[in-house]
């Protein structure tokens, strides 16, 4: 069946006059003008084809026909008041599924997370190593990828966009690839690894040294594990937070974003 189109701005102040019987009022409790409220009343009332108040000496008084529809009307209210509640309760919500590489979990994210989490019980993560999951398919919160720009998606970058040439004490002398590496011109790697965590295991194996982002490498750099022989220098990919833009208006994701951003 087809819904019938509410007025549902001239309902509002309708409710609001009829419970002060003051279009003055009414218009302070909506930070209107007098004017505003008397224009939606008479839209209101085109609309229905009914005289909803009248002026009498002693003042604004509801009509039979307006006082008819007001216990109805305000019940609706209550009922839109509640789907929104709902609505905000599963946005406030302290689970979070989040899409992210497996080497930028490991090393960046997940410490991170930990901080949050022990700052905010309760919360709960699914995380998803394929971090070009569809969004609605796999229900994502958030998303981090290594890229270029947020391209269609909204996002922000976390870490510069920085690069380093690193290698692991005792390594071969021998290029690892990947494809973000861009390796200096007429290199012959001895492997070509599908992704920057997985140049990164091979590096940490000691296989040779290989480009990577400053941001993936700087805990293994200070732990020892690989030294910087180049760099940093910049890159043209960083590791970006993405999300469609109504994810960004949710409550738990601007806590999480704020936090990981450090504003």
């Amino acid at each position: 069946m087809k819904r019938t189109h509410l007025p549902l701005n001239a309902l509002r102040v309708y409710d609001a006059a009829a419970r002060h019987l003051s279009f003055t009022r009414a218009a302070d409790e909506l930070a209107v003008t007098p004017a505003a409220v008397g224009q939606q009343i008479r839209a209101l009332e085109d609309h229905l084809g009914v005289v909803l108040f009248r002026r009498t000496s002693k003042g604004l008084e509801l009509t039979p026909e307006g006082g008819a529809g007001l216990d109805a009307l305000r019940e609706g209210f209550l009922r839109f008041e509640e789907s929104v509640a709902a609505m905000q309760a599963g946005q406030a919500s302290d689970r979070y599924t989040i899409a992210a590489p497996r080497e930028f979990y490991a090393e960046w994210l997940a410490p991170r997370l930990a901080t949050f989490q022990a700052g905010t019980p309760g919360v709960v993560y699914s995380i998803i190593a394929d971090e070009s999951a569809d969004f609605t398919e796999a229900n994502l919160d958030l998303a981090i990828r290594l890229v270029d720009g947020p391209g269609e998606l909204e996002g922000i970058q976390l870490a510069d966009a920085q690069r380093v040439t690193v290698v692991a004490k005792d390594a071969r002398e021998a290029w690892i690839d990947w494809p973000g590496a861009a390796l200096p011109d007429g290199v012959l790697p001895c492997i070509k690894a599908g992704s920057a965590g997985q140049a990164l295991s091979s590096a940490l194996a000691g296989m040779g040294k290989t480009v990577l982002p400053m941001s993936l490498v700087e805990g293994a750099i200070e732990r020892g594990e690989l030294s910087v022989i180049d760099g940093p220098t910049d890159s043209r990919r960083s590791y970006w937070l993405v999300a469609p833009v109504p994810q960004w208006r949710s409550k738990k994701v601007k806590a999480l974003v704020a936090f990981l951003t450090g504003d």
